[in-house]
């Protein structure tokens, strides 16, 4: 499962990982938040992101994500493109981070593809005319849809048994897909 970290202007980056733990009623391990303040010496905060990312990367390796190319923030994230197994996007917003929680259990380069397309995705007009999304837990329209039907997909393919359990295949996807306990040992904050 890759880490996760968000490097931003302050105080995006916890701002989106406190996002992250109400979403999904408790902030999923391995997500790392480095706030870069206006006085901040960049020297250190590559230093700070530097010993975060050896603290949260796995075995499929990081995703840095950070806020605008460019920016001092992006410049110091920028740094850690070069660490094998870590890759950096810029202009993360909130789907992005969703995809990218949802798409941890994936190769690198499938995560990255899944985050920006989540990204790009989640910007939308909205009006009169739109049709509403429907919602299961008052936050996203579920953020684990399409991890859950690719899991799903690919253990039809591959096993010869229907998962068992009072689990639905769904929900056994989505675990299996994020990395996340199955569906009921989490809820979204708000949740019933």
């Amino acid at each position: 499962m890759a880490g996760i970290l968000i490097i931003a202007h302050a105080p995006l980056a916890t701002a989106l990982r406190e996002c992250i733990a109400h979403i999904y009623g408790g902030c999923p391990a391995r997500i790392g938040a480095l706030d870069v303040l206006p006085d901040s010496d960049p020297v250190e905060v590559v230093a700070q992101a530097s010993a975060e990312i050896e603290r949260l990367r796995e075995e499929n390796g990081a995703l840095v994500l950070t806020d605008m190319f460019g920016a001092t923030p992006s410049n110091i994230a920028a740094r850690l493109a070069t660490v094998p197994q870590v890759r950096v996007l810029a202009g993360v917003n909130l789907p992005m981070l969703v995809r990218a929680v949802c798409y941890r259990t994936t190769p690198l380069d499938t995560l990255v593809e899944k985050a920006l397309a989540g990204a790009s995705k989640g910007i939308q007009a909205i009006g009169p005319n739109t049709p509403a999304q429907a919602q299961e837990c008052g936050c996203v329209p579920t953020p684990c849809a399409e991890a859950a039907a690719d899991a799903v997909a690919q253990a039809a393919a591959g096993a010869a048994s229907p998962v068992g359990g009072t689990q639905s295949a769904k929900a056994a996807g989505t675990a299996a897909a994020s990395g996340l306990p199955a569906a009921g040992a989490l809820k979204p904050a708000g949740a019933a």
